[in-house]
């Protein structure tokens, strides 16, 4: 994402608020793809092209901004992604959760 930033010389517009709503806005798109779906039926719908590819391709916008602004904010989103998960484990024992949702996460 920097290098292709780069050739372009986009850097200016990318500070973190910027990022952001352009993250929001991904994600955005991407909701409105299963706004109008049943929820018992949008896998299904959604492994099925065309709906298949446009969400594809709303994700890759979102991973692709959410990476952007990891690298401006210099965070390792894989350190903090794994960091995240084992406190997540302590918080969430599965022995405890399993097959349950927690009522206030």
């Amino acid at each position: 994402m920097r290098a292709f930033t780069d050739e372009r010389d986009w850097a200016k517009f990318h500070d973190p608020k910027s990022l952001i709503l352009a993250l929001v806005g991904e994600v955005g798109e991407l909701a409105e793809l299963f706004q109008w779906l049943p929820g018992d039926e949008a896998v299904q719908r959604a492994g099925v092209d065309p709906l298949r590819r446009r969400v594809g391709e709303e994700m890759a916008d979102v991973l692709a901004y959410l990476v952007r602004l990891a690298d401006v904010l210099d965070i390792d989103l894989a350190e903090v992604t794994k960091r995240k998960l084992e406190s997540s484990a302590v918080r969430f024992p599965a022995a405890d959760f399993h097959g349950e949702a927690p009522e206030k996460a």
